[in-house]
C-alpha cells in the first residue's frame, strides 16, 4: 500500500470495491477504443478482462471514503517476432480511469508507475497498452509523461451481425478443429508472430473460446497433411480462424451516436424485414447492451487464401446470428496484413488506427535477448490475444 498527498493506492478488493468500481465506471463513462462512436463497456466483474491471463493485479486509488481511480494489469510471456524466435514477458495496462471530480492531481500517473512495480517485481521486459490515435490524454500521459513510445497501429474492423445467413461459396469446405489441432497449427505457422502467448494452449481451453476453424478448396481433400511435419502434399490454398466469445464477460452498447447513425440503423432493419428476399444487411440494434465475437489467429496460405478468409468470417459471422446477443463480430489485425482486405466490415463502426504504446522495464543487460524490439522495424501483422481485447 502507498499513500500521495491526499489518496491511497491499494489491491483491489471484490468485496470492499465491486460497486464502487462500477460507479466509477459509470462516472467516468469511457469509450471503448473500437471505433470513432462512443462504445461503453458494462463489466459483470472487474477483474473478468484480466482474469483469464495468467498473472493480473488491479489496484485502485482512494481519496477518504471515495474510489477515485483505478487501473489493471496482466502478465504473459510472448513472442517479439524476430528471427530467433525469442520471447519476452510483456505486461499490459488496461482500464486505466480517474474519477472527472480529481483529474490532473497525478493520480493516473501514480497508479500506472504502481501497476509498473508489480511487473518489475514480476521480472516484466516490457510494458505496453493500447488506446485511440485521438486519446491526445491517454497519448500525452504515457509517451510524454511516462517515457512510453508509439509502437504498433493496428487495424480494428467491426462488421454488425444482420438478420440474415451471409452466402459462402460452395467452393470452400470449413471445418472445426479439436484443440489439440488448433494448438498445432497456430505454433506452427503463428509462432514467430509478435505477440504470440506462449500459452496458446490455455487460451484455446478457456471457456470463452468457442474454437478454430479451417477452409479449404472443396477440391483440396487432403486438409489434415497441415497437421503432420513430413513432406505430404499439402492444400493449395487454406485459411484459419479463432473465435472468442466476448459477450460472456462484458457488454456493450452505442452512446452519443450521431442522429444521422440512429436513423441509419433503424431504417436499415425496417427495410431490411421488408425486403428480406434481397437480403439487404441491416444495422442491429446496437443502442441496447450486446455481445459480440471477437475473431484472432487469421492466417492463410496459397493464391485463394483471401478468398477463403473472407468465407471463414461469413461463417463467424452466421455463427453470430444463432447467438441472440452477438450484434458484431470485431477483429483487430496488422495495419499491414493483406488479410485486412478479405475481413468484411463497416467503416462506420471500424477503427483504421489503433495504437499501440510500449517502455522497456528492464535493461539490455538484464535481459537474455539483444534483440531492440522497440526499434525494430513493424512486422506487417501481429497476434492479438482475445484475453486481451
Amino acid at each position: 500500500m502507498s499513500s500521495g498527498e491526499h489518496f491511497t493506492i491499494r489491491s483491489f478488493d471484490k468485496e470492499q470495491d465491486g460497486s464502487r468500481v462500477e460507479e466509477l465506471e459509470r462516472k467516468c463513462e469511457v469509450g471503448i477504443r473500437k471505433s470513432p462512436v462512443l462504445l461503453t463497456d458494462t463489466f459483470g466483474d472487474p477483474l473478468c478482462r484480466i482474469s483469464n491471463s495468467p498473472m493480473y493485479e488491479m489496484l485502485v486509488a482512494e481519496h477518504g471514503d471515495e474510489l477515485v481511480g483505478i487501473i489493471r494489469g496482466s502478465i504473459k510471456v510472448v513472442s517479439i517476432g524476430n528471427p530467433s524466435k525469442d520471447q519476452a514477458k510483456v505486461g499490459y495496462i488496461l482500464g486505466l480511469r480517474v474519477s472527472p471530480l480529481h483529474r490532473r492531481r497525478g493520480i493516473g500517473s501514480l497508479l500506472v508507475r504502481k501497476i509498473e512495480e508489480w511487473f518489475m517485481a514480476n521480472l516484466v521486459d516490457y510494458a505496453y497498452m493500447a488506446t485511440d490515435m485521438k486519446n491526445e490524454a491517454s497519448i500525452k500521459l504515457f509517451i510524454d509523461k511516462l517515457g512510453y513510445s508509439k509502437f504498433r497501429s493496428p487495424t480494428i474492423l467491426v462488421n454488425p451481425v444482420g438478420q440474415h445467413a451471409s452466402h459462402i461459396p460452395s467452393s470452400a469446405r470449413i471445418t472445426k478443429l479439436n484443440i489439440a489441432q488448433a494448438e498445432h497449427l497456430l505454433r506452427k505457422f503463428m509462432t514467430s508472430t509478435e505477440f504470440f502467448p506462449q500459452d496458446i494452449d490455455q487460451v484455446l481451453l478457456n471457456r470463452l473460446s468457442l474454437g478454430t476453424w479451417i477452409a479449404v478448396n472443396a477440391s483440396d481433400h487432403e486438409i489434415w497433411n497441415l497437421l503432420e511435419d513430413d513432406d505430404q502434399p499439402k492444400p493449395r490454398s487454406w485459411a484459419m480462424v479463432s473465435v472468442w466469445n466476448c459477450g460472456e464477460v462484458f457488454k456493450l452498447r452505442v452512446g452519443r451516436a450521431p442522429l444521422a447513425c440512429v436513423l441509419l440503423a433503424k431504417t436499415s432493419r425496417f427495410i431490411s424485414k421488408l425486403l428480406s428476399c434481397i437480403n439487404i444487411r441491416a444495422m442491429p440494434d446496437v443502442f441496447n447492451l450486446f455481445g459480440f465475437y471477437f475473431m484472432y489467429g487469421i492466417h492463410g496460405e496459397g493464391p485463394e487464401a483471401m478468398s477463403l478468409v473472407n468465407s471463414l468470417c461469413h461463417y463467424v459471422h452466421n455463427m453470430g446470428i444463432r447467438c441472440q446477443d452477438c450484434k458484431l463480430v470485431v477483429t483487430e489485425i496488422g495495419g499491414c496484413d493483406i488479410f485486412r482486405h478479405a475481413v468484411p466490415h463497416w467503416k462506420l463502426l471500424s477503427c483504421s488506427e489503433d495504437l499501440w504504446c510500449i517502455k522497456a522495464m528492464r535493461k539490455k543487460t538484464e535481459t537474455s535477448s539483444s534483440f531492440d524490439w522497440i526499434t525494430a522495424q513493424p512486422p506487417p501483422n501481429i497476434f492479438v490475444d482475445p484475453r486481451d481485447v
